[in-house]
């Protein structure tokens, strides 16, 4: 088969589902992946002909193994591999449970090392490939305090993206790999994070908030065109350079605000 195979996770809604869209729409095969099947079909209906549904689980390293193998079976070959799926969390540091901290790493962080565990020795043997990871502007800046343990779970993805990514530029570089940092999103996140999402003092009315299809068409062209990273939020990537420049002062800032 000739045409490019990606493999999406948390593609049930949300960005995840509407780059499955995009994708399916520009002749791609996709291989949508999520634990929601009914939601999953529905989207696959919107993805042309050529799609694969695989019921998944992504903090169980098995479901995602497997996930890589249904995909070889059906297409035998993988061309993109999104890790998409995650979870928000709505307490700050000092009422964040064992638990809560357990279930940020699993879904957001374990979820990821599986899918890079999974598919780059095959990429390896193919000497290409894509890996996009979709971390979060608040991986980089605190700007939303409640957010805590997902802040920290979106740190450590950055990290781990980073130190792959150095890895494979030496040994493999024709395998890209790309973390992507979305900010506010109007999708089911918020109201799907653990304990809800309370809007921080100081931060009504001031949110840009991005759509998901503005997030997918970003996707979309940096699939064709790779970077290491992405912010898709122009303002996002200049927040982030003023915490950076003076960290006392930016958070004195927001702390006022």
């Amino acid at each position: 088969m000739d045409k490019k195979v990606a493999v999406v996770t948390g593609a049930s809604g949300g960005i995840g589902a509407e780059l499955c869209k995009k994708l399916g729409g520009d002749g791609w095969c996709v291989v949508l992946a999520a634990r929601r099947e009914q939601e999953l079909k529905a989207v696959a209906a919107q993805c042309g002909v050529d799609t694969l549904v695989v019921v998944t689980d992504v903090r169980k390293r098995s479901d995602v193994d497997r996930l890589k193998e249904q995909t070889l079976a059906r297409f035998g070959r993988i061309d993109v591999w999104v890790n998409n799926a995650g979870r928000g969390i709505g307490r700050k540091v000092l009422d964040l449970a064992e638990s809560d901290l357990d279930e940020m790493i699993s879904v957001n962080v374990k979820s990821v090392l599986f899918g890079i565990q999974a598919v780059v020795p095959y990429f390896q043997k193919q000497g290409a490939g894509h890996i996009i990871n979709i971390s979060s502007f608040l991986g980089r800046v605190p700007f939303v305090t409640d957010r805590s343990a997902y802040n920290a779970s979106k740190s450590a993805m950055n990290m781990l993206t980073a130190n792959l990514r150095m890895d494979l530029r030496r040994t493999h570089p024709g395998i890209k790999v790309s973390l992507v940092m979305p900010g506010v999103v109007t999708s089911e996140f918020a109201n799907n994070a653990m304990y809800g999402t309370p809007m921080p003092p100081g931060l009504a009315g001031r949110v840009n908030a991005q759509t998901p299809q503005q997030v997918a068409d970003i996707l979309f062209d940096l699939i064709k065109y790779p970077k290491p990273e992405v912010y898709t939020n122009p303002s996002s990537a200049e927040t982030a350079k003023a915490y950076y420049s003076d960290v006392g002062a930016f958070e004195e800032k927001m702390g006022r605000s």
